[in-house]
């Protein structure tokens, strides 16, 4: 190999994902096309022209977004104008008090929002965790231990068990490799490889048995591989760039607030300019004129609306932590409140993520064993196990020698970590046989201290099988050992030295297999074969995993290396079914769902059947459609979104049909939320409206692109978080009905005055404070208002909706109207009947009303007299002390001088607390009608 092949390596170079079909080549193709001598790998020269012109074999990093940038993109906001702005008119009106409070809330969250967009860029930092920091690779002819950063496309790999698969490969070599790809594909199964090429077009992932990937682990076995991508050119690197070209995107609530705050940037020109011109057409003075209309529309922006929103979203994200929910981005709460879809990976998140004994299909009859893993672990007598010996509860022989023989032919280990807590090591699925045959009783450990092993055939994927043998015919101490007197209780072999344990694929097994346990060793005839294929057919319809366990006893141990000649004659005793089981509260937690209008989608890498089996056992299919990943290749966008409404099963997925799915049903105007686990789950947490990460069984990758992490990996807090979202949101709508419905009586009051030949009812500095009234306390009581009685038996509100829509803003006119022509009136007879406190009786009315007001909204459907004054105390604490802020305004002398009031007497006073309820009852009175309408 020389420099002079760098041409042709430039011309045939290709990537996992580029068009070249790696999985389609034979491995002598593979070399050739790429230029690697397959007994001494490239040389050392070539590798470094390659690490030069390719670049090292990591993930490129995003330039990051410059400070300034971020702080300009806060700070220019709709809503963040337009509170400038009034701190700039409060300023000229000489209220520095009000301007630096607006000030203050501006800066508040122009840092809030910067912060969280700074830490965004933390999941980058995740994904170059997963490179490996050392690779084995043949160099010259040599075998060398470099850092993984310098493999190069064309670099011989040697991969054995435990090691993490340094780069993107062709295997060129396989001894029983696995690998578990379940951070990719969601296969909680480790995946077993082949050398063979493999024919077919688009092949997801998980189909492509001779590829291994950056980022997995080795969990059997050993390889060798051809380098065919590395870095960015990677699987893992296409996920680094899908989760890089994302745009953030802004949630419903700040579309919603965006908008509200250009309208209401409109509605105080336009109130300016209306004040104004009245003001001059009856020859006001001009400065006084400036001054009452600036203050008005100061007083129609709801300065407060920023802090409420913050604070509530805030209060929120601390109640959902002691749910289990980490919020890493504030909005996230408010956003699953409107939620419409949830696309929910299966593994590890509908699932347990551990493949579990379910079903065991013996010679005449069939159990089932209920309990999963996860059920059995949470069980509140401690015990471990559901059988015991002497606990009067059977156990057959069938099931013993099943389960018992196939954890002795077993690898895996459960040991104690060191927190004293059981942790099983080795292969997903004989790490199942281990855990099914401890929990009946049959713990691995004291079987083979009982049963030690003398002699193995390891297992291989020719065979796909695995025997081995152990001494049988000593069995003194058994009786002191609970799993030696259960065995003997209920095993009536007869006496041999040793007995050779089988497991591995029905078809082999009955190949080598004679006779059946049926309450004795029988005959193995055509009928009970076929009866076993059925077995194994129906169980493998039901997305299980099937293996046969046989036995046979022996006289004497094979010679050393014939090991296989005892897989002969052998008597099968059961059959085992294992599935990756569906979580117990998920069930319960996709009903809730279901109630309240929200539709489940599982998005999965796994097999169709499997899927399948667990969207119908978690009612999430309602049909028996669903695509794969080949299929979705073949559609459109256009065709994909009229699909999407019907089809609640994918399974075969790739990481970037992830991603696509998620836009198709974005763009059919679904609010979007995407839960998942893995590494493959990034980009589409990224682009959905909102990500949830598994805390548990997550990578950090998904962790670092979701806005909040469960961190019991329960799918039912993610429940709990979409009630937590639709209070919030119920709570600034109340805010917005609560805080314009009071600004637009006053603008009322204001304008019809005039017209009516009075003079201006209130003073701006009168404006300003009941703007900082209706603000303050009482706005910060609404956003911790309890929830409604039926937030989750409701359908979501459609994404595009208007915060006006649903009656807001039609109660914001007509009781606005309402109390504004009401206190104009009593404002003009207060006046007409020659009161020199008139226009104190004016400022106490419309302050108080706000105290009215925001207890009537507290609800929009319950009165307050059923509610109650408790249920919400800092509303209860925020009347009372504005209450008697306002009273300390009218009675203290310095507060008389600077806010132009006057004393009340007591009749005037009750007058105005009396009149000031008229938007109480308005608010209550509607309550009533709706209800006796049945609305």
């Amino acid at each position: 190999m020389s420099r002079g092949n760098r041409p042709d390596y430039a011309l045939t170079r290709r990537g996992t994902g580029d068009g070249t079909r790696w999985y389609a080549l034979e491995p002598q193709e593979a070399l050739s096309q790429i230029g690697t001598d397959p007994r001494k790998g490239l040389s050392q020269a070539v590798a470094s022209d390659r690490l030069s012109q390719d670049g090292a074999n990591e993930l490129a990093e995003p330039p990051p977004k410059s400070v300034l940038r971020m702080l300009w993109e806060q700070i220019t906001a709709t809503t963040v104008v337009v509170l400038i702005v009034a701190a700039i008119a409060s300023a000229l009106l000489g209220d520095f008090e009000d301007a630096l409070a607006i000030l203050a809330i501006v800066v508040f969250n122009a840092v809030l929002g910067f912060t969280q967009e700074y830490r965004a860029g933390k999941e980058f930092a995740a994904l170059r965790k997963m490179a490996v920091p050392k690779a084995r690779v043949l160099r010259d002819g040599e075998w060398q231990q470099i850092l993984a950063r310098e493999v190069v496309v064309g670099d011989i790999v040697q991969l054995e068990d435990g090691d993490q698969v340094p780069a993107d490969c062709r295997l060129l070599e396989s001894t029983n490799l696995r690998t578990q790809e379940a951070a990719f594909t969601g296969e909680s199964e480790s995946v077993e490889k082949q050398v063979a090429k493999i024919d077919g077009q688009d092949l997801s992932l998980g189909d492509r048995r001779n590829m291994v990937y950056m980022g997995t682990v080795v969990t059997y076995g050993r390889g060798r591989g051809l380098v065919v991508a590395t870095g960015m050119d990677t699987e893992l690197g296409k996920i680094a760039d899908s989760i890089q070209s994302v745009e953030s995107e802004q949630t419903p609530l700040q579309k919603r607030l965006d908008q509200l705050g250009k309208r209401l940037a409109i509605a105080a020109l336009a109130l300016v300019a209306l004040m104004f011109a009245i003001g001059l057409a009856r020859g006001g003075n001009v400065e006084d004129l400036f001054l009452t209309a600036v203050s008005l529309a100061v007083a129609i922006i709801p300065e407060g609306l920023p802090a409420v929103v913050t604070i509530a979203l805030a209060i929120g994200s601390r109640r959902m932590l002691k749910r289990q929910a980490l919020i890493r981005k504030l909005p996230a709460v408010e956003t699953l409140g409107s939620v419409t879809t949830i696309c929910s990976d299966k593994t590890g998140t509908l699932t347990e993520n551990r493949m579990t004994v379910k079903i065991l299909a013996l010679a005449g009859e069939q159990v089932e064993l209920r309990e999963s893993f996860a059920e059995i672990t949470s069980r509140l007598d401690g015990n471990k196990s559901i059988f015991r010996p002497g606990d009067g509860v059977p156990l057959s022989a069938p099931i013993a020698l099943t389960l018992g023989g196939s954890a002795l032919c077993n690898n895996a280990l459960v040991k104690e970590d060191e927190d004293g807590k059981d942790k099983a090591l080795g292969d997903p699925t004989e790490i199942a046989l281990v855990v099914a045959a401890d929990r009946l009783g049959l713990s691995k450990e004291e079987l083979e201290v009982l049963l030690p092993r003398v002699a193995e055939a390891p297992f291989d994927s020719d065979r796909k099988r695995m025997t081995t043998i152990h001494q049988w015919g000593d069995r003194q101490g058994w009786e002191s050992s609970d799993v030696g007197k259960l065995v003997l209780s209920l095993v009536k072999l007869p006496n041999a030295p040793y007995i050779a344990f089988t497991k591995g694929a029905i078809d082999g097994m009955l190949e080598v297999s004679t006779r059946i346990w049926d309450n004795g060793q029988k005959p193995l005839d055509a009928n009970m074969r076929d009866r076993i294929l059925q077995d194994n057919d129906r169980l493998a319809s039901m997305g299980t995993r099937v293996l046969g366990v046989a036995f046979r006893l022996l006289d004497e141990l094979p010679p050393p290396g014939r090991e296989l000649e005892v897989e002969q004659d052998l008597v099968m005793v059961g059959l085992v079914g294992m599935l990756d089981p569906a979580r117990p509260e998920a069930k319960t937690a996709v009903q809730t769902c279901n109630a309240a209008g929200i539709r489940t989608v599982m998005i999965t890498g796994d097999h169709p059947l499997m899927a399948r089996t667990i969207a119908r056992d978690l009612e999430i299919a309602t049909n028996d459609k669903y695509l794969t990943g080949q299929q979705l290749n073949q559609l459109s966008t256009e065709e994909l979104e009229q699909q999407v409404g019907e089809v609640s099963v994918y399974a075969r997925v790739s990481p970037q049909q992830k991603l696509k799915i998620v836009e198709a049903l974005k763009n059919r105007g679904e609010i979007v939320s995407m839960t998942g686990d893995g590494v493959n789950d990034a980009p589409a947490l990224r682009k959905a409206d909102i990500g949830v990460a598994m805390g548990i069984t997550g990578t950090d990758v998904a962790k670092e692109a979701a806005d909040m992490v469960l961190l019991n990996d329960n799918f039912s807090t993610i429940v709990a978080a979409v009630e937590e979202g639709r209070v919030i949101y119920d709570n600034i709508r109340k805010f917005i009905r609560y805080n314009l419905t009071g600004n637009v009586s006053g603008v009322v009051l204001m304008l019809l005055a005039p017209l009516i030949a009075m003079p201006l009812p209130l003073r701006p500095i009168q404006i300003l404070w009941i703007n900082l009234l209706a603000d303050g306390l009482l706005a910060l009581a609404l956003s911790v208002e309890p929830a409604e009685k039926n937030v989750m038996q409701r359908p979501p509100y459609p994404p595009g909706e208007s915060v006006f829509s649903r009656g807001v803003g039609r109660d914001i006119v007509w009781i606005g109207i309402l109390m504004g022509i009401t206190f104009l009136g009593f404002g003009y007879w207060a006046w007409s009947t020659g009161r020199p406190n008139w226009q104190t009786m004016v400022f106490a009315t419309l302050a108080f009303s706000r105290i009215w007001l925001a207890l009537a909204m507290r609800s929009e459907q319950r009165l307050l007299a059923r509610i109650g004054l408790l249920s919400n105390k800092p509303m209860l604490g925020a009347v009372l002390l504005t209450f008697g802020l306002q009273m300390l305004v009218m009675t203290l002398p310095v507060l008389q001088r600077w806010f132009e009031t006057q004393p009340l007497t007591g009749v005037e006073l009750w007058a105005c607390v009396g009149v000031s309820t008229i938007g109480f009852w308005a608010v209550e009175l509607q309550k009533l009608v709706r209800k006796w309408a049945g609305q």
